[in-house]
């Protein structure tokens, strides 16, 4: 399976799920305590990766990687915004240098 497929995939399931009964889905349940809540998982689940990064083995760093970009689609769904745009921003920038693409966001 494609990985795009697999993201698409799991989109499909959270947005399924957002509105669903809280006592019954994590995403139900952080949808229902609100973006600011949503936002704050996708900040613990950050730094969860960078402690791994920096102090764990590998499949750590995989298993938080996974929850950050789970944690991610949860708040870009309660958002609505999918995930074909931010891969689409991805392509956009792609071969163009780091540097020069976020000096053009200052301007």
């Amino acid at each position: 399976m494609d990985h795009a497929e697999i993201l698409a995939r799991l989109e499909t399931v959270i947005a399924g799920r957002l509105g669903g009964d809280p006592a019954a889905s994590y995403v139900a349940r952080l949808h229902a305590r609100g973006l600011g809540k949503i936002a704050q998982k996708v900040g613990e689940e950050a730094t969860e990766t960078v402690i791994a990064a920096l102090t764990g083995d590998d499949a750590e760093l995989t298993g938080e990687a996974a929850d950050l970009l789970f944690h991610l689609l949860v708040l870009l769904g309660a958002r609505g915004i999918a995930i074909d745009a931010v891969l689409g921003e991805l392509l956009r920038r792609e071969g163009t240098s780091g540097i020069v693409e976020k000096a053009s966001r200052s301007s």
